[in-house]
């Protein structure tokens, strides 16, 4: 059951308010040709050391929204932040998977509701393909519907929605469930063409006709972080960020104990990396780099005001 606290903000979904993509930067007040940037962190409540490292980003450093997986551990300690911190853009990290070997977390639904979503023991499925391969699309949804409104009950203010893993992009009927919520509660979904395409386990087209489109995702690769060089990558990125929507995509959190254990044997995101994320993105050199290459920091909220 949807939250009688979600009012539409008016009769036509954000979606439909934005016919043209290439108008998005002249529609919030730019020029044409700005190069408009959201920095931002996934992950928060997956840990302490998350949500510490994301709260410091948020206030001490480039990054501008941040999104929360309602599923986890840490979310409560999270969501108290969100909601006595409401200007800061914060999005419901929708959950489908457990990437992690020793650390796990399930759906908020009783099993018995959506047992198609976990494995034996009550865990989301580690890989994309073993979601895919056993997910129904009716649990997929009630799930979706129950961690956002579990979200809301919490008291967050949700800018927008987003995907751990990019699990609702894995078939164009996952991904129109997740566009859907987005039109149900009036929230812009973040989807990427290239990364959703790049990701898909389906060999059937994805619609993404009326839908709001980053142009650019910017991410680490773990080539770079293997030769030593992220952080040098990241540098460059912002150096050759293009005019259009993009959004450049980090999960700062602290190389300590903690994440140490979480990230056990996957270094791709690992707790080393996701350090290197939260110094680069604190340091005055990041905030160098926006200025000298004339990047706007754009935010969720601006985009949900257009009409």
């Amino acid at each position: 059951m949807l939250s009688d606290r979600v009012q539409p903000k008016s009769s036509r979904s954000i979606s439909a308010t934005i016919k043209n993509q290439m108008n998005l930067a002249q529609k919030l007040g730019y020029p044409e040709n700005a190069k408009l940037l959201i920095i931002h962190a996934d992950d928060a409540g997956l840990s302490h050391s998350e949500n510490q490292a994301t709260i410091k980003a948020l206030q001490n450093g480039s990054v501008n929204s941040y999104s929360i997986m309602v599923p986890c551990p840490w979310f409560y300690e999270m969501a108290e932040f969100a909601k006595k911190n409401p200007d800061f853009d914060c999005g419901i990290h929708l959950t489908l998977t457990c990437e992690w070997e020793n650390y796990k977390f399930g759906p908020v639904l009783p099993i018995s509701e959506v047992s198609s979503l976990a494995d034996q023991n009550g865990y989301f499925y580690k890989t994309r393909k073993d979601f895919k391969d056993n997910a129904k699309l009716s649990e997929i949804k009630k799930e979706l519907i129950a961690q956002i409104e579990k979200a809301l009950q919490f008291g967050i203010q949700p800018t927008h929605l987003d995907s751990h893993m990019c699990s609702v992009g894995v078939t164009p009927e996952i991904l129109d469930i997740y566009r859907e919520l987005g039109k149900t509660y009036n929230l812009p979904v973040f989807i990427n063409k290239g990364f959703v395409e790049s990701i898909s386990l389906s060999d059937k087209q994805y619609n993404f006709e009326d839908t709001l489109l980053a142009d650019n995702l910017l991410i680490g690769y773990y080539a770079d972080f293997e030769k030593g060089e992220l952080r040098k990558s990241y540098e460059k990125a912002l150096d050759n960020v293009v005019s259009g929507f993009n959004v450049f995509l980090l999960h700062p959190a602290y190389d300590d104990f903690e994440m140490q254990g979480i990230t056990v044997n996957h270094p791709n995101f690992g707790s080393e990396w996701r350090q290197i994320d939260f110094d680069f993105f604190t340091s005055d050199e990041c905030k160098a780099k926006l200025k000298k290459n004339n990047i706007q920091l754009i935010t969720w909220k601006e985009i949900s005001s257009i009409r």
